[in-house]
C-alpha cells in the first residue's frame, strides 16, 4: 500500500466505526487537523479569530457552507463521519460526543480545520526524541491556560496547550525541529515552570491523558487546536462541532508538503 493511502485506509477505518480512538501515531506523515464547525453566522468572526490567534489556530481550510469534503486536504472526505469521535455544543455545554454528527448536520454550516501538533511527531521521533504518550499508548496532556486569546465576536477565552516532557538539550533540539513548522502550531510557548502559565497541576490535564515527567527533564508548551473549545465555552453558541480531544481529522498532505499547502492557500 502506498504511503498516500494510508491516510485513506485510516479514513475508512473511521467511517466505519472501526477506529475511535486518539490518533495520535496513525497514518505517519500525514497531516492531522483540528476541527471546529460553526454556522454560517458566526464564521467571519470565528476566520478572524483564527488570523488574530495563529499560534493555537493555524488555519489549514475552510469547508463552505453546504459542502462536506475538504476540497485541498482530503477531497475524498467527508467531514461529518471520518474523525473518530465528535463533540456536540448546544449554548456553550458539551452536549453529546458521537461517532457521527450526521444526524445534526446543518447546510449553513462551515467547516474550520487547523493544524495539529500530532503533525510534527514524525519529525521528532525521526530525530531520536521519545513521544510519551506515544511510548504510553495514550493521548497528549492538554492544559487551560492563564493565556488570553485575542477576541473576535463572540469568541474569547484561554489558550489551550499540548505538552510533551524532554530534557533540555532534546526540548532545543524540539524547538528547532517544530519551529520550522508554523502550520502545525510551530515552537513551543513555554517550557518549565507550568504556574507561569497558570496550571496549577501538571499531574492533572483539562484533556487527554496524564504523561510521566522523568527526573531531569521540562515540561514544553505548544499552543494547541483544542483552545476553540475552551472559547466556545463562552462563546455560547445555538450550536457548534468540534473534535473530541486527540481525535483528529487525518488529511492526505505530507508533512514534507506543508510549506508549500501553506504558501499555495494565501
Amino acid at each position: 500500500m502506498s504511503q498516500r493511502k494510508a491516510s485513506e485506509a485510516l479514513r475508512d477505518e473511521i467511517r466505519s466505526g472501526a477506529f475511535d480512538r486518539p490518533t495520535a501515531g496513525q497514518a505517519p506523515g500525514f497531516v492531522q487537523a483540528n476541527l471546529v464547525v460553526v454556522p454560517k453566522a458566526y464564521a467571519y468572526d470565528f476566520l478572524l479569530f483564527c488570523q488574530r490567534n495563529p499560534k493555537p489556530c493555524p488555519l489549514l481550510e475552510v469547508i463552505d457552507a453546504g459542502e462536506v469534503a475538504p476540497r485541498r486536504l482530503a477531497p475524498t472526505a467527508d467531514i461529518r463521519s471520518d474523525v473518530p469521535r465528535y463533540r456536540v455544543w448546544i449554548k456553550g455545554e458539551l452536549a453529546d460526543e458521537p461517532k457521527d454528527v450526521r444526524d445534526v448536520w446543518r447546510d449553513d454550516f462551515v467547516s474550520f480545520l487547523l493544524g495539529c501538533s500530532f503533525s510534527f511527531e514524525k519529525p521528532l521521533l525521526d530525530a531520536g526524541l521519545e513521544v510519551r504518550y506515544i511510548s504510553c499508548g495514550g493521548n497528549v496532556s492538554m492544559y487551560r491556560t492563564n493565556i488570553a486569546c485575542r477576541e473576535a465576536g463572540p469568541f474569547a477565552g484561554p489558550m489551550v496547550v499540548s505538552m510533551r516532557p524532554f530534557r533540555p538539550a532534546d526540548a532545543l533540539k524540539a524547538t528547532l525541529i517544530t519551529g520550522a513548522l508554523p502550520q502545525v502550531h510551530g515552537a513551543p510557548i513555554h517550557q518549565g515552570d507550568p504556574a507561569e502559565i497558570g496550571i496549577t497541576d501538571i499531574a492533572r490535564p483539562d484533556y487527554g491523558d496524564a504523561q510521566p515527567i522523568n527526573d531531569g527533564e521540562l515540561p514544553v508548551f505548544w499552543a494547541c487546536g483544542v483552545t476553540p473549545q475552551a472559547v466556545l465555552l463562552n462563546a455560547k453558541l445555538p450550536i457548534a462541532i468540534t473534535h473530541a480531544p486527540g481525535h483528529m481529522f487525518v488529511s492526505d498532505i505530507n508533512e514534507n508538503e506543508l510549506r508549500w499547502f501553506s504558501e499555495s492557500v494565501r
